[in-house]
């Protein structure tokens, strides 16, 4: 399984480009692995978690044929995630040689919001498919679990386990600690690669709601290596990082590495 990072910041870029933050200065300055745009990751060439408003600058940078995804997968509608506007530069007359439709997944929000967007104009480029916690779909030799996060109270927010050619991935933000129906369906389940949410740094709180911390990732790793969901091959990586917490990726990585946590960064390709 590829898994490229496209974006790795949280809802306002890093460096958001209006702050004078100390952190957006230095990050300014330093540039390389500093510089975040909003988060999102393609599975082998063909799966998309979410469409943020960077989407088209990201696949400029990394030589990436979007016309390729088959697969779009929505965590929620908030704008970092969820720009279904830009969607229809795929439709015909505006994007030539392209035969299937791309597909859809998404709550509520995102398909009827989707649809009212996309809809009258997607004809045989796109296709919508509602999904639900706790009810795989498939596609391929590809199942999808999506499972409720912790993150916005007025919308069924969603995390993902993809089960992939005998690997097992978890995409998890934009989330809190997770939902105690997400903890208890994960806990007889393998994970080989997980994604998670880390917006912010050290906040003195191991169970944080919304989003989560460098405390609340590592309540999870231990959570999970003694349910045995991870074991010593599993990877972690953390991403959505937001400047206030005022942490360069350098010291991400410090502030990671004693638990052998990996922190991603805008470009990143890896193979599980």
């Amino acid at each position: 399984m590829k898994v490229h990072f496209l974006g790795t910041a949280a809802a306002e870029g890093f460096p958001n480009v209006f702050c004078r933050c100390n952190a957006c200065l230095e990050a300014r300055k330093l540039g390389g692995k500093n510089i975040r745009t909003r988060s999102s990751v393609i599975i082998d060439d063909i799966i998309k978690f979410d469409y943020s408003p960077d989407s088209s600058m990201q696949a400029l940078r990394d030589g990436i044929d979007l016309g390729s995804i088959e697969h779009l997968l929505f965590t929620h509608t908030h704008c970092d995630h969820f720009i279904p506007e830009d969607l229809f530069c795929r439709v015909e007359e505006y994007a030539h040689g392209l035969e299937a439709p791309m597909k859809i997944y998404g709550n509520d929000a995102v398909i009827t919001r989707s649809y009212a967007e996309l809809g009258i104009y997607g004809g045989n480029r796109l296709a919508f498919q509602l999904v639900r916690p706790f009810r795989p779909f498939t596609f391929g030799d590809t199942v999808v679990t999506p499972l409720p996060a912790d993150h916005d109270r007025n919308e069924t927010c969603l995390l993902y386990y993809v089960e992939r050619g005998g690997k097992r991935l978890f995409y998890g933000h934009d989330t809190g600690w997770f939902p105690e129906d997400t903890w208890e369906w994960l806990k007889d389940k393998k994970i080989d690669l997980a994604i998670l949410d880390c917006t912010h740094g050290f906040t003195g709180n191991n169970r944080n709601s919304g989003h989560m911390n460098i405390e609340t990732v590592l309540e999870v790793q231990r959570e999970w290596r003694e349910q045995g969901v991870i074991n010593e091959n599993s990877q972690l990586y953390v991403t959505h990082f937001t400047h206030n917490s005022g942490m360069l990726h350098d010291d991400w990585e410090k502030a990671f590495a004693p638990a052998g946590i990996r922190v991603a960064y805008d470009g990143l390709v890896i193979n599980v």
